[in-house]
Order: C-alpha cells, then sequence, then structure tokens
C-alpha cells in the first residue's frame, strides 16, 4: 500500500493471518486505531511486514501489536520494520499487547502462545497523548524476542509529566535517541 490517507474509526491498516512480505508507505492515518496486527486464535503465522515513511494523528493507538490473550495457536509474528513514522497526538504510540482482550467477560484461560520476535522500531518521533508512549507487554511463557528501538522520540504533552516507556518480558536493544527513556 503506498500514498494513502484513511481515517476509519478503527484500524486504519491491520494485517491478518498469513500476511507475509507486505509493504505500507507514505501513509496518512487518522482518526482511529492506528496501524495494527490483530493475532487471534488459530490463525496463521505473520512474516515481513515493512511500514516506512508514515504520518499517525489523533489516534487510540500508533504500532500495535497485539495477541489474545488466550490463543491457543502456536503462531509467530516476526521480521517487522517500522522506520521514519510520525505521531501527532497518539495515545499508545508503540504497543505490543500479547494479553489484548476486548471483552470484559471473556475467560482468560492461559497464555498467548503467539511468539513475537525481530521487530524493529526506528526513527519514531512527534507527541503522544498518553504518559505511556512505548509499551511492550509480552508473555512470560513467549517472551518478544529481538525488539529493537533505535531513535524514539515521543513527547508527552500532558501537564508538567514526561514520557515513559513500559517493558514486560521483553529481550531486545535500543540505539540512538531515546525519549522516553528505553526500557530495554
Amino acid at each position: 500500500m503506498f500514498s494513502h490517507s484513511n481515517g476509519t474509526g478503527d484500524d486504519c491498516i491491520s494485517f491478518g493471518p498469513g500476511s507475509t512480505q507486505v509493504t505500507v508507505k507514505n501513509v496518512f492515518c487518522g482518526p482511529g486505531h492506528g496501524i495494527s496486527l490483530g493475532k487471534f486464535p488459530k490463525e496463521e503465522d505473520v512474516q515481513g511486514i515493512h511500514v516506512e515513511n508514515c504520518t499517525i494523528s489523533d489516534t487510540t493507538n500508533g504500532l500495535r501489536i497485539m495477541t489474545w490473550a488466550v490463543s491457543s495457536a502456536s503462531c509467530s509474528a516476526s521480521n517487522f520494520t517500522y522506520e521514519d513514522i510520525v505521531m501527532n497526538n497518539v495515545a499508545n504510540p508503540i504497543i505490543i499487547d500479547q494479553q489484548y482482550c476486548p471483552y470484559s467477560s471473556y475467560p482468560q484461560k492461559g497464555p498467548s502462545r503467539v511468539k513475537i520476535s525481530d521487530i524493529s522500531f526506528k526513527n519514531i518521533r512527534g507527541t503522544t497523548a498518553s504518559e505511556v508512549a512505548v509499551n511492550l507487554l509480552c508473555r512470560e511463557a513467549f517472551p518478544c524476542d529481538n525488539v529493537k528501538l533505535d531513535g524514539i522520540k515521543l513527547e508527552y504533552k500532558g501537564k508538567g509529566e514526561t514520557s515513559i516507556a513500559s517493558c514486560t518480558n521483553v529481550k531486545g536493544i535500543s540505539a540512538g535517541v531515546q525519549m522516553p527513556p528505553t526500557c530495554l
């Protein structure tokens, strides 16, 4: 997908099961839920996603990878590159959520079995509408591997606060500017 503008109220772009070798470039996204990968029970691997030179504005999420909290499928999400992305007033600019559950009544019977690895966020800049600008929430049984944060500059516009990063069960590295300070 190249040179596109999308404001939906839901995911601007969503990568589904079995997506491989997909490039998204020069896209404007907002309002909505941002650019998402949704992994739900019994789905196929998703590999080789490249998102470059995009602007995300006034969304609830920016770059989001989410897996069902109770996924019974053993599958993977790997080899993702997000680079040169501008965030304008985005509530969750960078988020990996392996405890995703949109329904409060849905039982959480076990950990997500989706393996997330080889994820790179490079030159991501702009403003966040929430204090937590980077939230990497992975499962103990399937930690996220080889996550790289390189050149992250996300400024929180709230009163007297600065943006923060939060990492749980993530193995990775950081390089370059890190605002908020890295949690890797």
